[in-house]
């Protein structure tokens, strides 16, 4: 008899085997608590070393949207978009969200590795705990962005609502990001150094500070590919709901759907695929 037949006989089980999908979700929402408290504890330490504190969280992205408006105000010329400082703030906040939780979500694991290897928990906790941490930082900036907007005078309209559904398909997409880079730095932690080459290329090519239509216009192929990029869905659909002259269609709906939920079910699927091996291969 093999040493695994005489287990099974006898009701033992692997230490850190990974359970079933379906029970590793069900224990992972059980214990949610833990991945909001570590987060929010986490959060406020990070804060408190600043003499600042948590003003960084909304000063900062407001001077990378200055900074950039000046710079690129300028160069882009009569080519700006229309209403350019809520159209700039708008990619700028969303994209700092989906920055962090990609950037966060990658060193989940890898930073908690004292953690990993002492407790017994499902290690999914870890980019939840990332993205929340995120989520912390994006809603008080999306405060500024509604102060932002009713100093330029943009319409308050019932299209307003439509940032609710588009932030929190944003945040599943998000989570989806965090899981699947937490475990590719996991097996490859090189690729930690890449992620700021990797975030600066999908800043630059999803019509943060630039309108895709005017400077992709004679190029129909490009503009549609460019069109299927979920960071630029997602911040499209935040303009339509809130800035002047921009407006939202039926098909960005459906593709921030599917963004949304085939990143969250792959990340899910992708991370816990390797539940058994975190703590080993570090």
């Amino acid at each position: 008899m093999s040493v695994a037949d005489y287990a099974k006989q006898h009701g033992l089980k692997k230490v850190g085997a990974r359970e079933p999908l379906l029970s590793y979700v069900k224990h992972a929402w059980q214990r949610k608590d833990f991945a909001y408290v570590m987060a929010l504890f986490t959060n406020q330490a990070n804060n408190s070393k600043n003499r600042l504190g948590r003003w960084w969280i909304v000063l900062l992205p407001t001077l990378q949207a200055a900074v950039y408006g000046l710079i690129f105000g300028v160069l882009l010329g009569g080519s700006r978009p229309d209403n350019f400082v809520p159209y700039l703030f708008t990619g700028v906040f969303l994209f700092s969200f989906l920055q962090g939780a990609f950037a966060s979500g990658a060193t989940s694991v890898t930073g908690n590795i004292g953690l990993v290897r002492s407790l017994s928990f499902p290690r999914i906790l870890l980019p939840t705990n990332a993205v929340i941490q995120q989520i912390f930082s994006l809603l008080p900036q999306l405060a500024l962005l509604i102060i932002t907007m009713l100093l330029f005078r943009m319409p308050v309209t019932f299209n307003w609502l439509f940032l609710i559904p588009d932030v929190l398909l944003m945040v599943m997409f998000g989570f989806g990001l965090a899981t699947i880079s937490a475990r590719l730095t996991v097996h490859v932690q090189d690729l930690n150094k890449l992620i700021p080459f990797i975030t600066r290329i999908t800043f630059y090519v999803s019509g943060i500070f630039f309108s895709m239509d005017k400077v992709l216009g004679d190029y129909p192929l490009a503009l549609q590919i460019a069109n299927l990029n979920p960071v630029y869905i997602y911040i499209s659909l935040a303009r339509g709901a809130m800035v002047e002259g921009y407006s939202m269609d039926a098909s960005m709906w459906i593709s921030a759907v599917v963004w949304a939920f085939s990143f969250l079910l792959i990340g899910i699927w992708f991370f816990w695929k390797a539940e058994e091996r975190y703590g080993r291969e570090i």
